[in-house]
């Protein structure tokens, strides 16, 4: 298998720490609000290869994070909790806030298919291994404490290593990028972060340490959480191409300050979605709870769309290209999927022959060698429908494929369909099925009225399921249905 590491640039043949163990951590939500289409896309994407390194065999740790504290509202050092200044308007607990939007997420990861991690850790349940490492990186000299807080050194980390090296950023340009916050009197350079912030009166989350009554800084949770679960060396770290910096690159550096080495072998992103060509943001007005898109209930939908055609839109652009939401996107992506399930039930239709029309082993072959390329599933999918339109001339009796092939391209679309890719038949769970079989219902009554030559009655069943985007096919093995 080859992925791109975002630190040299470059795709990379992916050669596990420990094979046939895998360690792979992925910064998870900060919970404190619902779960819109920007956490889909990275779920979705460690989802399809935590999925697809269990196909291949490996033993995988997946371990993704909850951000519960920590993470503030200005940038990483200042402003309020996002979660502390959601409790205070709410009025409740802060870890009320935490355990709702955390079993929202779930509710909708579980609607995607997205299966749960390994390990599920929450930064406020290990403010201990925050403590301790915050002790690690002070003793080897890193860091510096101002007034109750602790700050990273970014300037004396330069010195002897590079930060920066994974955003490819210099601390010249960091400089003159940040000279606004100088008024930061605590910091000894504007661009130093905090690993431990001293609580001002009003913050809700805090707790004791030798250096005040505060709460660790946002970067530092995954350092300690992957250190404690995965070690002091590990394959994958993934996340958000909007956490590469500075979010990312604060991670190496603390692990190299405490370790003396880097932990993670390869970094993988997911780039960002787009509305339209625009960023997504609250403040631009294009903001989509996953909810909504399942409810249809946003001014920027014209529909309702499903769980699977979510994800079947997002499986179906490259995790490190941009993706852009548009109606019409979801629309095809939607048009494209019920495609896919028609053809995978039409396997079920195919009599089989002596001789095979075509080259099983080929599409078969070139589907895995796309997810073996960076998990290539854009590519992937493409030689699904390749093969979908040879099932097609295979009911048209256009070609035979033998019983061998046969029971070899059903287990193939199974498993790359339903295993590798994670998607679902909805037509087969609940409404969907009483759907399938309502259809089926109905076009019993079009084949009797064929049969008593009523053909009028045929004819406006067949237009009617027409105007609801059923379209039936007649042929020599009977009637088939699909959506259009």
């Amino acid at each position: 298998m080859i992925i791109y590491n975002s630190l040299s640039r470059n795709k990379e043949e992916f050669i596990p720490i420990n094979p046939p163990h895998v360690g792979l951590y992925v910064c998870g939500p900060t919970v404190y609000g619902d779960p819109h289409l920007g956490h889909a896309r990275p779920a979705i994407t460690f989802d399809l290869l935590f999925r697809y390194l269990k196909y291949l065999k490996y033993k995988v740790r997946y371990v993704r994070n909850i951000t519960d504290v920590g993470h503030l509202e200005a940038d990483a050092d200042s402003g309020e909790d996002k979660i502390g200044k959601k409790a205070r308007l709410e009025q409740v607990e802060p870890m009320e806030v935490v355990q709702y939007y955390t079993n929202r997420y779930h509710e909708m990861m579980s609607r995607l298919n997205v299966l749960p991690p390994s390990i599920e850790p929450h930064a406020s349940g290990h403010i201990i291994e925050q403590i301790i490492m915050v002790k690690q990186i002070l003793k080897a000299g890193y860091a510096y404490e101002s007034n109750g807080s602790v700050y990273f050194d970014v300037d004396k980390y330069d010195k002897k290593h590079h930060y920066g090296k994974l955003s490819g950023r210099k601390t010249e340009d960091l400089i003159s990028n940040t000279r606004e916050l100088d008024g930061q009197h605590e910091k000894r350079n504007p661009f130093d972060f905090a690993i431990w912030k001293k609580a001002d009166p009003s913050h809700i989350m805090r707790w004791p340490s030798e250096w005040s009554e505060g709460f660790p800084g946002w970067h530092l949770e995954c350092s300690a959480m992957s250190y404690k679960y995965l070690g002091e060396n590990f394959d994958i770290h993934g996340g958000g191409m909007d956490l590469l910096f500075p979010h990312h690159e604060c991670e190496i550096a603390q692990s190299v300050a405490a370790c003396g080495h880097e932990a993670v072998k390869y970094w993988m992103h997911n780039n960002m979605i787009t509305v339209n060509g625009q960023k997504m943001g609250k403040s631009l007005g294009n903001f989509i709870n996953l909810e909504d898109f399942f409810s249809g209930n946003n001014s920027l939908l014209t529909a309702a769309y499903s769980p699977m055609t979510v994800r079947f839109f997002i499986l179906q652009a490259h995790y490190r290209s941009t993706l852009d939401f548009s109606n019409d996107a979801l629309q095809a992506a939607e048009k494209g999927l019920k495609r896919l399930m028609t053809g995978i039930k039409s396997l079920e239709k195919i009599t089989t022959g002596k001789t095979s029309g075509f080259d099983t082993d080929k599409i078969i072959a070139s589907t895995f060698e796309a997810l073996n390329d960076d998990l290539n599933s854009p590519i992937a999918i493409a030689f699904l429908f390749d093969g979908i339109r040879s099932v097609n001339s295979l009911l048209d009796k256009k070609d035979t494929l033998t019983a061998e092939d046969l029971q070899k391209f059903k287990k193939f679309y199974h498993t790359v369909v339903f295993d590798v890719l994670g998607l679902l038949d909805e037509d087969e769970k609940g409404n969907g099925k009483v759907t399938s079989q309502l259809v089926d219902f109905i076009l019993n009554i079009r084949n009797e009225a064929k049969s008593k030559k009523d053909f009028a009655t045929s004819d406006k069943i067949r237009d009617e399921l027409k105007n609801m985007g059923i379209v039936i096919k007649d042929g020599k093995e009977g009637t088939v249905w699909e959506w259009e």
